[in-house]
């Protein structure tokens, strides 16, 4: 029984191991030639294993760049976005969870270009992925509006819903990729200014 599990833990350690290369490959391609749609092909042959591993790993072109969604924002942080959202204080909830989310998307900026371009360009790939991204966000800003409206920090005549909807557009990608790349601003002052305009916009 004790020979049986180490196998398994070596196969799961293994596959796993298999997963980050074939991910590396993916980002170092995607930065190599961000313009270029990516290819299961070339992938595999970056990450040194035969193309039915990857389709193995991922199921799919669209699982692959699922995994590189979620792995783009584990390794930018996120879970700096989620301590964000346990800070008793609403309105502090809205800054460190702005502040986090900029700094997310500075990490790997070229790779959230690429997946949110590719959306539009090549949607069988990337799109259910960005999809599920954007409803996430939505979702969290709801929840923000929520807690702004329930402390007290809501600007007056502004409905939880509206909030919601500033929040969502300011906090995207393309909110910051017009201020860092646009106007060639550091990710702390593209931070600095979004979470000014979101207080300004949403809060009293």
């Amino acid at each position: 029984m004790a020979t049986r599990k180490y196998e398994q833990k070596l196969r799961a350690e293994s596959a796993a191991e298999t997963r980050a290369r074939i991910l590396d490959a993916v980002y170092a391609r995607v930065r190599a030639a961000p313009t270029r749609p990516v290819g299961l092909e070339e992938i595999a042959r970056a990450a040194r294993v035969a193309r039915s591993t990857v389709y193995q790993a991922f199921g799919s072109r669209a699982g692959l760049f699922d995994a590189l969604a979620q792995d783009v924002l584990y390794r930018g942080g996120f879970e700096r976005v989620t301590a964000a959202v346990a800070h008793p204080d609403a309105r502090e909830h809205l800054r460190q969870a702005i502040r986090a989310g900029m700094e997310v998307y500075g990490a790997y900026r070229d790779v959230h270009r690429v997946l949110f371009s590719t959306s539009a360009l090549d949607p069988e790939a990337t799109a259910g992925a960005m999809r599920r991204a954007d409803d996430g966000r939505a979702g969290g800003m709801e929840y923000l509006a929520g807690r702004l409206h329930a402390q007290g920090e809501l600007r007056p005549g502004l409905a939880e819903s509206e909030a919601a909807h500033i929040l969502f557009v300011l906090t995207g990608f393309d909110s910051f990729d017009a201020l860092y790349t646009g106007r060639g601003l550091p990710v702390d002052d593209v931070a600095r200014l979004i979470v000014t305009a979101a207080e300004n916009a949403v809060c009293r």
